[in-house]
C-alpha cells in the first residue's frame, strides 16, 4: 500500500483519527439500515470513577453479557489511555475496546508528531470527538458511553470526564459512574463520598460501589472467589496509571462481606 500524501492545506496532521477516516473505507457498522440484535453482541457494564486526595480511583467490573446470557466473565473495562490518564468503558463492547485502542494509538501518535504531550482537556476532547463518530452505529444499537479520568499536571489534581453517546462531554467535580449498574453505584458513592478521601478509603468506597451493583442489576458482575475474578481497579496519581493487584482486592472483599455480614 502506498503512502498516503495531503496538500498543505489538507494535511491531517497530528490527527490520527482524521488520518484513518480519510484513508480508510468507512466502518460497517455506520451503514446499517436496521438495529441489530442485542443478543448477538457483548455488552459491558458498570464502571467507576471518584476523585481523592491524591487524584483518581477507576473500577470496572468484569461481566459482559448478550441478551441474558453472560457472553464473558473476564473482560477489562479500565485501560490506561496514556501514563496519566484512563478510560472506562460501557457499551457495545467490540467497538468500545477498538475506540480505546484508536485513543491510545491517537495519543501516541500526537505526541510524536508534536513532541509534547495533550493536554488532559484535548484528550477529552479527542475522545469526544470519537464517540461522535460513532453516532450511526449508537443509534443501531451499538452505543459506545466511557469515562475518561486523568491526572492534570498542571493543576496538580484528579479530573473526571463523563459523556454521552452524542459526544457531549462533561466534567465531574467529584465522583461519576456509567453502565447498566450506574444508578445504584452512584448512589453508594454519593452517600458515602467525603472530601480528600485517602486512597484505602476510595479503593473501598468503589467496591462496595460495584459490590452493590452486581446485587441489584445482572448485567454487573459481582467478585468471583471461587474463580478468582475481581473488577478492574486503577489509581491516577502524579505517579501514573497503576493497577491494583488480585490479591489486594481479594482482601479488601473479604474485609467487606465481613462488614457486610456483620451489619445484618
Amino acid at each position: 500500500m502506498a503512502m498516503p500524501f495531503f496538500s498543505p492545506g489538507d494535511d491531517p496532521g497530528p490527527d490520527f483519527a482524521e488520518l484513518l477516516r480519510r484513508t480508510s473505507p468507512p466502518s460497517p457498522a455506520t451503514q446499517l439500515s436496521t438495529p441489530i440484535d442485542p443478543t448477538l453482541y457483548a455488552h459491558g457494564t458498570t464502571c467507576v470513577a471518584i476523585r481523592y486526595a491524591d487524584g483518581v480511583v477507576m473500577a470496572g467490573d468484569r461481566r459482559a453479557t448478550s441478551g441474558n446470557w453472560i457472553s464473558n466473565r473476564r473482560i477489562e473495562k479500565v485501560f490506561p489511555a496514556d501514563r496519566y490518564s484512563g478510560v472506562a468503558i460501557a457499551g457495545a463492547a467490540g467497538p468500545a475496546v477498538e475506540m480505546v485502542r484508536l485513543f491510545q494509538l491517537q495519543l501516541e501518535h500526537y505526541e510524536k508528531v508534536e513532541g509534547s504531550v495533550l493536554s488532559l482537556e484535548g484528550k477529552a476532547n479527542q475522545l469526544s470527538q470519537m464517540i461522535r463518530g460513532n453516532l450511526p452505529a449508537a443509534l443501531q444499537g451499538m452505543a459506545v458511553v466511557p469515562i475518561f479520568a486523568g491526572y492534570d499536571l498542571n493543576r496538580g489534581d484528579g479530573r473526571l470526564f463523563q459523556f454521552d453517546i452524542t459526544g457531549g462531554r462533561y466534567e465531574e467535580a467529584d465522583h461519576t459512574a456509567t453502565g447498566s449498574g450506574q444508578l445504584h453505584a452512584s448512589t453508594v458513592v454519593k452517600l458515602n463520598w467525603k472530601p480528600e478521601m485517602t486512597r484505602d478509603e476510595t479503593v473501598d468506597l468503589v467496591l462496595r460501589a460495584l459490590w452493590e451493583a452486581a446485587d441489584e442489576d445482572s448485567a454487573t458482575g459481582g467478585p468471583d472467589l471461587i474463580r478468582k475474578i475481581y473488577p478492574i481497579v486503577a489509581t491516577i496519581t502524579a505517579e501514573g496509571f497503576v493497577q491494583l493487584d488480585d490479591d489486594e482486592l481479594a482482601e479488601r472483599f473479604r474485609s467487606l462481606i465481613e462488614r457486610l455480614n456483620g451489619s445484618e
